[in-house]
């Protein structure tokens, strides 16, 4: 059984970073195309990052060139860096096995001076 577990939200100053951790505590999906999603009070979750099997990652606008996913199959790990972060950036941020309805708990994030 898959499951998920993330860590690493905190409460950061605009321009900080912070590093989210997801674990998969269950099953090894090293082999599954990974996501983080994000979701502000009163918005839609929404695609932050992902990472296909062979490698490749793809961010939206919002965010390209501050965060950064990254995987340690070896650990059944999934990371996302952010830098640079703005009030904006403040949701909570899940990690999902993409095209599944494998959600983990959740992390909140605030970005606030």
């Amino acid at each position: 059984q898959v499951q998920l577990v993330e860590s690493g939200g905190d409460l950061v100053q605009p321009g900080g970073s912070l590093r989210l951790t997801c674990v998969d505590s269950g099953s090894f999906f090293s082999d599954r195309s990974m996501g983080w999603y994000r979701q502000a009070p009163a918005k839609q979750r929404e695609l932050v990052a992902s990472i296909l099997r062979h490698g490749e990652t793809n961010y939206p606008d919002a965010v390209k060139g501050r965060f950064t996913i990254s995987r340690d199959s070896a650990k059944k790990m999934v990371f996302l860096q952010m830098n640079n972060l703005k009030p904006e950036d403040t949701a909570v941020y899940y990690c999902n096995i993409l095209n599944t309805n494998v959600w983990g708990q959740g992390t909140q994030v605030t970005v606030s001076s």
